[in-house]
């Protein structure tokens, strides 16, 4: 998947939140569709690599209510703003995740990055500010 537009950039917060989440499909296969090899991924300062992205998927995958997902609890990924520009993306999207314990994770995400020829991601920094969430 490249991204050449709003949409699509819309379409990857979704779609590879929700699978590093809850797919069975292997973090690696999902990470190399949307990242060049080589990527840098900066959050919050802490820069992390493939093998990272991949290693945090499997305690994430534990924490996280399927279930309530499913039934449309209100999980998930709402977007507020994209922008794609050339190689630059720009986000701010909220993520809220119902987790088994029965408490809710929220943050807002601010993202700018760049894109590689082939519309993957190379490089992303963002930040993440919680929110207080009932729960």
């Amino acid at each position: 998947m490249g991204i050449t537009c709003e949409r699509d950039l819309a379409d990857f917060l979704t779609a590879y939140t929700r699978d590093m989440a809850v797919s069975c499909e292997e973090p690696a296969a999902i990470i190399d569709r949307y990242f060049v090899p080589d990527f840098e991924y900066c959050n919050d300062g802490l820069v992390i690599d493939r093998q990272r992205m991949i290693d945090h998927a499997r305690p994430v995958r534990r924490q996280v209510d399927k279930e309530a997902m499913a039934a449309g609890d209100g999980s998930g990924v709402e977007i507020h703003e994209t922008l794609v520009s050339g190689d630059r993306i720009a986000a701010r999207w909220t993520l809220r995740t119902r987790l088994r314990k029965g408490t809710t994770f929220a943050a807002e995400v601010f993202m700018f990055g760049r894109l590689a020829p082939d519309g993957r991601i190379h490089r992303i920094d963002q930040t993440t500010r919680r929110l207080d969430e009932a729960g």
